[in-house]
């Protein structure tokens, strides 16, 4: 385990206009907002588009998730959820509640959040802000290439106050969802 510096700042990508959250959803319900776009800090981005490997990696921890979960929280793959300044779109969260808390407004935090970095690691770590401000508890960057998963725990303010790398090889239990750990070499396996 080692500690992690994580930057403050959002990597550039091409941005396609700034946009405050509250605003974010009309355009988009309108078509005016392209698909593949996430609000982050007031400014919307095009998305990458994930490669197989990260379909690989999303599938396999999709479902080692919903084995793991306890009745009560679930697994939300693919969708976003709602922070004072953004609306990031991450891989994988595991929410408390019911699905049907969410058919007028997305979440506002997690229990633990999963970003899959197989090209974007950098843009990942910039939605820790996001992600610590809406106090989610636990966030996992799975480093693809690197076989690693970077932990972020202890939500304060806008940064987490716990940070660690586990791997290539070992296992990582989630503090935030009983019962869930990984090993990475099953994960990373070809």
């Amino acid at each position: 385990m080692t500690e992690v510096e994580v930057p403050n700042s959002v990597v550039p990508r091409q941005r396609v206009w700034p946009l405050a959250v509250k605003a974010y959803h009309a355009p988009g319900e309108m078509g005016v907002i392209p698909e593949k776009t996430e609000g982050l800090y007031v400014q919307v981005y095009h998305k990458a588009p994930k490669s197989p490997f990260h379909g690989l990696l999303m599938m396999r921890l999709l479902e080692w998730l919903q084995r793991a979960l306890p009745p009560g929280p679930h697994v939300q793959p693919g969708q976003p959820i709602t922070s004072p300044d953004s609306e990031p779109e991450l891989d994988l969260s595991v929410v408390c509640g019911s699905i049907e808390d969410y058919a007028s407004e997305h979440p506002r935090t997690a229990e633990l959040v999963i970003e899959l970095c197989v090209s974007s690691h950098e843009y990942d770590r910039s939605k820790l802000r996001a992600y610590a401000s809406a106090d989610v508890k636990e966030v996992w960057l799975v480093l693809a290439p690197e076989k690693q998963i970077e932990v972020h725990r202890r939500p304060v303010g806008e940064g987490f106050t716990e940070h660690a790398v586990h791997g290539p090889g070992g296992r990582v239990a989630s503090a935030s969802v009983a019962q869930f750990a990984v090993e990475l070499d099953a994960l990373f396996a070809k």
